[in-house]
């Protein structure tokens, strides 16, 4: 969401990093960021990136840096650090030396020095501490920038949101649609009045930072007033035209003190004339009579974290359900919480949830259409309707989701297996995707059915797989028509690429903070071997700093991976141009162009590639890489191959030994494949190191089928 609100600013180059998103442009993409965002928590100049991996080069980095060009000789700083190296695990002895670093500097500029405030000072300094380096920046917003300037000290209700939160609840729920429709925007239990302020300030078009009278470039000496002032006229005039156009929003709270305190919040953000709060029980809520046919019922209830709660919220939860059956059909719902049963407890089946933290807690965004069809209790098939086999395979895939389901949002991991043949009389593989993104409240269903053993009757095999398709659409609460079904039956050469489908449907979904597309209904395959997230992540974690290539790369996922991980170079090489389209965009979902900063797509025989790049990296004439990934087909007899056919198991010691010729000194070749019966050839390729790590990249959805693939890590003697 930060990204795509980042490039509406302008910014070039827009990445999603963890915990953050980097971009580029001129000042006035900076500044307005830090007065127009309404997700970010801080706006940071980069400034440098050097070694740190002990205090003297902390020390010597940052004293290189022209700080007489940031800081006013006579102003205040202070300095913030987060991370560690192996030499600096201290955050406040490498705050201490950063410090020293900047004074000695300018003393040795101006014979003077700056002081030290860490309250408010003129500048604020952001170091961050990583893999032995240190990146050096500016804070441009200063204080966080969800500190909005509507709220006095402490002046908060209980169970808090933070300003930029609420602001990333409303645009998941739909709010900015919704408003812009003219709908209107209702909470039942609105605390201090956070979720509706934002909501004002969106449907009014009012920047978040107009209020605040304190930014941390205003006294750093590459501030340019000039493109500042024009930016805060335009933020008035926007809201000043915006504020006639605000719908009805409304908010009750059962607590006296929760609605004097909302009031006092409303009146000093400047719409006590357009935000409408009153006392009120959530039992008595009825539908406003200024409130249309259309809005958005969005709340942030509490809900229990300690041993207990939960069950003591229940009712609370029920009611909220109730009430908006009664008063709110045909309106949309969003409910904030920690507690998967408590969500069950509105009785309305969601149609999207999202996952959010609220501080240091996984909370979910539940969202809701209302209308009575929507109910749970209509949704189910009585259990009694079904066979006794399909009950059966109802009760294994609710297990099965609850217990991988938990690990799944432990891990933030949103496509996974949930069921690899549990029951043999129902033979499939059943993976769910969460939709992202555009795709975002979406979930869909990939089944792939086992062919069945001629012994068994097709009429009987025909009869089980429609129930496990009505089980599974149900269980996962996905709708009927985005259940994909497949038949894996062993196939050789061209007929493992054969459509199945023809819609032509690619979805958007989120893996490791990346994004990915997926075509769940025309092939075989999807576009992303969900079994091999583990080495993916791995890619990602060795690419740092070295020139990556990806053989066979299907779909570019890998390449992705190490592109986010900083590789130099990143070249991708498969035969297919459907595939090299399709890797390309999904490199592009990320922020990183093909043709651009050292990444290249290559369409050609990766046998033929890798031979003729041996003879050019040996005689000298094309670098060598520090990562190489290969994940070959397990049999081929693609046109366009030099071979006539391709078999992993008879070819991979000249495919082995060509990749490792490729291999930088240190250099590491990642090597799988999926066929399990794979017996990796260790004499004939005796003069390099190998090692299996099959057992470390299985992830635990796929725990029952081990054999799904082989890894190898392999390096040169």
């Amino acid at each position: 969401m930060l990204a795509a609100e980042l490039r509406s600013f302008g910014a070039r180059s827009v990445r999603e990093t963890r915990a953050a998103v980097t971009f580029e442009g001129p000042l006035d993409v900076a500044y307005r960021a830090c007065l127009w965002s309404r997700l970010a928590s801080r706006v940071l100049l980069t400034l440098a990136e050097f070694p740190a991996a002990t205090a003297d080069e902390l020390y010597a980095g940052m004293r290189a840096l022209p700080w007489e060009d940031h800081v006013p000789v006579d102003g205040t700083l202070a300095i913030d650090v987060v991370g560690t190296t192996s030499g600096l695990t201290h955050t406040r002895f490498s705050a201490q030396k950063t410090k020293d670093a900047l004074v000695d500097r300018m003393r040795e500029q101006h014979d003077r020095r700056p002081s030290v405030d860490l309250q408010a000072p003129d500048v604020r300094v952001n170091v961050r501490l990583h893999r032995e380096r240190a990146t050096v920046s500016i804070d441009l917003s200063g204080a966080p920038l969800h500190e909005r300037g509507y709220r006095t000290q402490g002046e908060q209700a209980g169970a808090p949101l933070k300003e930029n939160l609420a602001a990333a609840v409303l645009v998941r729920a739909g709010w900015p649609e919704v408003a812009a429709a003219g709908g209107t925007l209702l909470d039942p239990m609105c605390g201090s009045a956070t979720l509706l302020i934002e909501g004002a300030m969106m449907a009014s078009d009012r920047a978040p930072g107009l209020l605040r009278s304190r930014w941390g470039f205003t006294a750093w000496l590459g501030h340019t007033p000039a493109i500042w002032d024009g930016l805060l006229l335009e933020a008035d005039e926007r809201a000043e035209s915006g504020r006639e156009t605000v719908p009805p929003i409304i908010g009750f709270d059962a607590d006296r003190a929760a609605v004097t305190l909302a009031l006092g919040c409303v009146k000093r953000a400047g719409f006590g004339g357009a935000v409408r709060i009153e006392q009120g029980d959530l039992a008595a809520l009825e539908r406003p009579a200024e409130a249309g046919a259309s809005g958005l019922v969005v709340t942030n209830p509490p809900y229990g974290v300690r041993l207990g709660e939960s069950a003591s919220l229940a009712g609370l939860y029920a009611q909220l359900g109730e009430r908006l059956i009664v008063a709110f059909g045909g309106w949309q719902a969003a409910v904030l919480t920690a507690d998967e049963s408590l969500a069950k407890a509105v009785g309305l089946r969601s149609s999207a949830a999202y996952t959010l933290y609220n501080g240091a807690i996984e909370a979910k965004l539940y969202r809701f259409d209302v209308s009575r069809d929507r109910v749970r209790a209509e949704v189910r098939k009585a259990p009694e309707a079904r066979s006794a086999g399909a009950q059966m395979l109802e009760n294994r895939l609710r297990k099965n989701l609850r217990h991988i389901g938990k690990w799944a949002r432990r891990e933030g991991v949103t496509c996974y297996r949930v069921y690899d043949a549990d029951l043999p009389e129902y033979a499939v593989a059943v993976d769910l995707y969460q939709g992202a993104r555009a795709d975002a409240g979406r979930r869909f269903a990939h089944v792939a059915e086992y062919a069945p053993p001629a012994t068994v009757d097709p009429g009987v095999a025909q009869a089980r797989l429609a129930e496990a398709i009505e089980v599974v659409a149900e269980v996962l609460e996905v709708r009927r028509e985005d259940v994909a079904l497949k038949v894996r039956a062993r196939q050789r050469g061209s007929a493992q690429y054969e459509k199945q489908a023809d819609r032509n449907e690619l979805v958007e979904v989120a893996e490791g903070g990346l994004h990915f597309l997926v075509n769940l209904h025309d092939h075989l395959d999807t576009g992303l071997f969900l079994d091999h997230r583990p080495v993916r992540s791995m890619i990602r974690e060795m690419a740092d700093g070295v020139r990556f290539c990806n053989l066979f790369a299907y779909t570019g996922a890998a390449s992705v991976y190490a592109a986010a991980g900083g590789a130099t170079a990143v070249h991708t090489v498969d035969l297919s141009a459907n595939y090299l389209d399709w890797a390309a965009r999904n490199l592009a979902l990320n922020g990183f162009e093909a043709g651009t900063g050292g990444i290249r797509l290559f369409r050609t025989d990766a046998m033929r590639w890798l031979s003729e790049e041996r003879r050019r990296v040996e005689g000298g004439f094309a670098d060598q890489y520090g990562l190489v990934f290969c994940d070959p087909p397990t049999f081929s007899t693609s046109r366009g191959m030099t071979a006539p056919s391709f078999d992993v198991q008879r070819d991979h010691v000249a495919l082995v030994d060509d990749a490792a010729a490729l291999l930088a000194p240190g250099g590491v070749l990642v090597f799988s494949t999926n066929l399990r019966t794979f017996k990796m050839d260790f004499d004939a390729l005796a003069p390099l190191h190998i090692e299996d790590i099959t057992s470390a990249t299985i992830p635990p959805d796929f725990a029952r089928t081990p054999r799904i693939h082989h890894c190898f890590l392999v390096r040169r003697g």
